[in-house]
């Protein structure tokens, strides 16, 4: 048969060409699992829905593990074991054809640089990218409802130090008012950020922004853009690889508008490595991803899980992947076994055959497969010959990345940092003005009495800005060095600010 207009073309049965496997359009936005023991093709299918995809005009976006996704940007290498397989499941007029790709990378070295902001991830995300306890993420809500109660605005790693050491110099007070803030919590997710920070994620939590429209692209020719995430490094700190993604996917929820069911989705996403979404993930987590799963699709989004085995996705998030691709799973243990009866049970069942036994039994390039049809009622389970991909198979060269990276839609958008005004400079100014003040004061005597009142930070009035510092009077006895020393410990939570105290008051301390 011809490559089919309303939907992909994933395989046939084999000789008879019994049941041709298409995965239509009109469902594509209803999700889907690619699932499979390591090396039985999992790459390749995801590979050649994706070409589909991108021929039909959906942009596409997929996540490159291993660094083989990249050949998508060339044409297929004549093969004659691609060909027979092509005739063998019935697929006319095969031919070679590249996609049209933009390569991205969070670290900004493979590909064009992904940045978020802190404030856009929000203290859920973050608290689950830092593995923090529930006092812990206290501390980060609190933080939040500061920067925006106060107008200090979390864009990067700076600005979240700083209002730390907000939090921390004004504890007392920011306590009675918002809840408990420790040292502890404090220094602990400091230690955290530094981890972080060292394996790469500064460079993520910056601007400008990823702006999803840019996933959203069509070529010249009506095709949709490939973006391909470069994520052999990332996969080195899966927590944050899982926090991108649900990320990326609760932006799209955010911004995208209602579409009921379209006739083709507006964008599909393939997340490789699904169980790094949710290993370890605590209950509330996981219902966000089931409720993004869930709700996205009347956006026009699909979502496609790869994964090894599909144990690896909770029931809960696996009831909403209508279209199934299960290469083979190899049942050499007791649990094995378990998963595999398991997975087998999650398919419409052919009397032709035992699904469980399929599973096991299928070879590299083979599955077993059932996609939505009719109303969107899930098909019969059938044993399919996954068609040929028509881009080329494994990574592509260097120089030919750097071209495309050149010649792409948004070269030179985001290759430069910018660092906007935000917490850290705004609590720096504010230092930097207490110690302007403080040292006139210090020179002169009436202004000296005037100052002898220390500043201490006043919570605003809630569901209101903040008015701004208040000024209590000094302790009995405090010289106006001690209530400035003291002043300016409570303003500073920047090393920016830090500095400044040590070299101030170094000067002035060293003349007493």
């Amino acid at each position: 048969m011809q490559a089919d207009q309303t939907g992909v073309f994933v395989g046939g049965g084999g000789k008879d060409q019994r049941s041709p496997q298409i995965l239509r359009y009109g469902f594509g936005n209803r999700h889907g699992l690619i699932a499979g023991a390591t090396g039985t093709g999992k790459t390749i299918t995801m590979q050649i829905i994706a070409e589909e995809f991108s021929r039909a005009g959906v942009p596409v976006f997929v996540t490159d593990i291993k660094g083989d996704v990249g050949g998508m940007a060339l044409p297929g290498t004549p093969r004659g074991g691609l060909e027979r397989r092509a005739a063998q499941i019935g697929l006319d007029g095969y031919g070679y054809r590249e996609c049209p790709v933009i390569f991205w990378d969070i670290f900004g070295e493979r590909g064009h640089p992904v940045r978020a902001t802190i404030a856009e991830l929000g203290p859920l995300l973050l608290s689950r990218m830092l593995d923090l306890t529930e006092a812990q993420e206290g501390v980060i809500n609190v933080a939040f409802r500061i920067s925006d109660d106060e107008g200090l605005p979390i864009l990067n790693l700076e600005d979240l130090r700083a209002m730390l050491g907000f939090l921390g110099e004004n504890r007392r007070e920011i306590s009675q008012s918002y809840g408990n803030v420790t040292t502890a919590s404090i220094g602990a997710i400091q230690r955290k950020l530094l981890v972080l920070e060292n394996q790469g994620a500064a460079q993520f939590f910056s601007e400008p922004a990823l702006a999803l429209s840019d996933f959203m692209r069509q070529a010249p020719d009506g095709r949709g853009y490939v973006s391909i995430l470069h994520a052999e490094r990332l996969m080195r700190t899966p927590r944050l690889y899982a926090t991108f993604l649900l990320w990326l996917l609760s932006q799209l929820f955010e911004e995208l508008p209602e579409l009921g069911d379209p006739e083709k989705p507006v964008l599909v996403f393939f997340f490789d490595e699904a169980h790094l979404l949710f290993n370890g993930a605590p209950r509330t987590l996981i219902e966000k991803v089931e409720r993004v799963a869930r709700l996205i699709r009347s956006k026009g989004v699909g979502v496609y899980f790869i994964t090894q085995n599909p144990d690896d996705v909770p029931d809960t998030v696996l009831g909403q992947l209508g279209n199934r691709v299960q290469h083979a799973l190899r049942a050499f243990t007791a649990r094995d076994q378990q998963a595999l009866r398991r997975a087998a049970q999650t398919y419409r069942p052919n009397p032709r055959f035992d699904i469980a036994d399929a599973i096991r039994d299928v070879g590299v390039g083979e599955a077993v497969t059932s996609f939505l049809e009719d109303r969107g009622n899930p098909g019969m389970a059938e044993r399919t010959l996954i068609r040929p991909p028509s881009s080329a198979m494994g990574p592509i060269d260097e120089d030919q990345r750097q071209m495309l990276m050149r010649d792409s839609p948004v070269a030179g958008k985001y290759e430069r940092a910018v660092d906007s005004d935000s917490a850290h400079e705004m609590l720096a100014r504010r230092a930097e003005a207490a110690a302007r003040e403080a040292e006139a004061a210090l020179a002169e005597p009436e202004r000296a009495r005037e100052f002898n009142s220390a500043r201490r930070y006043e919570p605003p009035a809630r569901g209101g800005q903040g008015q701004g510092p208040a000024r209590t009077p000094a302790r009995r006895g405090d010289s106006a060095l001690d209530v400035f020393t003291k002043s300016m410990a409570r303003q500073l939570g920047t090393r920016t600010g830090q500095v400044l105290v040590r070299g101030v008051l170094g000067g002035l301390l060293r003349g007493r």
